[in-house]
Formats: structure tokens, sequence, C-alpha cells
């Protein structure tokens, strides 16, 4: 199964996971309407040689941030519940996002005891700000998990702009490691050198410490127009001048972005496997536009070919 595969490259801190994330479709959207997306995403889906899938939980992020959201925040579908009813017909494994502070202790342990651990992973992601109201913080969701199924495999979230304001980052993710996280999801990488100072500092430290290292995954995304370059800025993401400049002014923003996403990945790969610091990738695809959906799944399919997985099957 692909599951195993997926769960024995993390246990064992191999590298060259490939995963492909997804936000289900939104509340909105009627039955009928949820069936066709998730059709047409399990048939694009099934062409990538991918090891699992992620599904987002989204939260409004409007508290972090005075400037107006690019585009509106509408809630989404809970993720766990979009992939049981519609995307688990496969072997593809799932990572669920929680995002806890939307969830009471007891809604977090029901979903929990409920979670085929043979079938699902999941990512926890604390408040998008310091002052947020929770309904469960972080830590406490952490302890929850150990006390309900530990045996459900557990990542966080790493953020590379956050160690580059505090150079901390490395210890946040050593103390998630302590509370039972195997792996780690990152941001949306485009800021290479400080994704790099970020994995340097974590490995050495791994190092000091005695311990092993976990698998870090680098999301990466296109940004096919100027507004979905916006809203990634809005999302704190922090994009290079020199690479905002090049997606700006190309003549096809998604074909350089897509270049650029490719070359990034080739450079963290070398970069790690120097280290011999276990990563792999998540190619990230959000966008709601067919042009921007084809380009993500390109993308998958070249980085799969990077890691030596071969073409998109049947492309």
């Amino acid at each position: 199964m692909a599951f195993m595969s997926l769960r024995d490259k993390l246990a064992a801190g191999d590298s060259g996971i490939l995963l492909f994330s997804l936000t289900p479709p939104k509340r909105h959207e009627t039955e009928q309407r949820v069936k066709e997306i998730a059709a047409v995403t399990a048939q694009r889906l099934a062409r990538l040689p991918i090891d699992g899938l992620i599904l987002y939980d989204i939260d409004d992020e409007s508290d972090r941030v005075a400037e107006e959201r690019p585009f509106p925040f509408l809630p989404t579908l809970d993720p766990a519940r979009y992939y049981a009813d519609h995307l688990s017909a496969g072997d593809l494994p799932v990572v669920i996002y929680r995002c806890v502070g939307k969830y009471h202790d007891e809604e977090l342990r029901d979903w929990l005891r409920e979670a085929d651990p043979q079938r699902v992973l999941s990512v926890f992601v604390g408040p998008s700000s310091r002052g947020k109201p929770v309904r469960t913080d972080l830590r406490a969701a952490h302890a929850t998990h150990r006390q309900v199924r530990p045996e459900l495999m557990l990542g966080g979230v790493v953020i590379g702009e956050r160690h580059a304001r505090g150079q901390d980052e490395h210890l946040r993710m050593l103390a998630k490691q302590e509370r039972g996280c195997s792996f780690f999801v990152s941001q949306v990488v485009f800021h290479v050198n400080e994704t790099k100072n970020l994995i340097s500092d974590y490995f050495y430290e791994c190092r000091a410490r005695g311990i092993a290292p976990r698998p870090v995954i680098f999301t990466l995304s296109v940004c096919g127009s100027l507004k979905t370059l916006d809203f990634v800025q809005w999302l704190g993401v922090e994009v290079p001048r020199w690479l905002e400049n090049s997606i700006r002014h190309a003549s096809d923003p998604l074909v350089e972005s897509c270049r650029q996403a490719v070359s990034i990945a080739r450079d963290l790969a070398d970069f790690c496997e120097r280290l011999t610091m276990p990563y792999g990738f998540n190619v990230e695809s959000v966008s709601i536009r067919k042009v921007e959906i084809d380009a993500t799944v390109e993308l998958a399919a070249n980085v799969a070919r990077m890691l030596g997985r071969g073409a998109v099957a049947g492309g």
C-alpha cells in the first residue's frame, strides 16, 4: 500500500518523499458539484507518482494583518470528511491538517478516535496570531494526541520567515519533535536562503543533542497571476525582490513561476543531500483556475522526475 511506503519513509527518515496538497471545496458548493470536483481531482492524482495527499484545514487569518485579504475568505468542507466521502477509494493516504484553535478538545478527541491510523496522518497548526482566541492551543492539542491516538503519525508546520525574524524556528521544531511530531511540512518556499539557514540550524542542533533530524517536506507552489502573488505575500510568505520582479515582468508569469519552483526544489535537494538531512516536497494546489491547477500538476511531474520517479503516468 502507498500508505505503508509513506509511513515507512517518514519513520525511517528517508528522503525523496513527494506529496500533493489541496484545499477542500468551498462549503457552499452543492453535493453534486463536490462530487464532480472530487472526481476530476482523483483523475489528476492517479497520474502522479506521489506518496500521499495533504488536505488543508482553512482558517480565517484576517486577524494576522491589517491589509485587506486579496481573495475573500470562504469556509471549506472539513478535510477529513471530504477525504472519507470522496477521495479515500484508492490506496493514497492523506495528511489531514487541523487548525486546532478552531476545535474544542473533545472535538479533537472524537476525530482522533475515529481516524484510521492505517490511512490517515495529521499536521496540527497553531493560531495565525498570538492574540487570536482559541478553543485549544497547540501544546494542549499535542497532549491530546499523545493521550488518545499516539499511533496516528503527527507532523508539524515549519516557517522559514519566522526563523529569519527570531532565529529560533529550529528550537520550535525540536520542541514539537519532543511532543510527538515525526515530520515537518514547510510553508511555501520562495526564499531559499532563509530556508537553508533554518535547515542548517536544525540539523546541527540535532547533531549537538545526539538526536536524529526528522524529514522536512518543502512546500512548492506556482503564482499564475499578480493577484496570486499578492495573496501569497499577504499570507506571510516572503518572496525575494528578484523573484517577484521575475514573475511580475515575465511574459507568462505562470511559466516563469513553475521554472523557479523547480529551481528551488533542485537547490534544496542538493543542499539537504550534502547535509544528509532527510527531505521531501509537497506541491501545493489551492487555485480554482484550471490553468494554474494544470501547471501545478506539471510542477509535481517535474519534481517527480527530479526525484527519479519518471514522467507522469499516462502523460
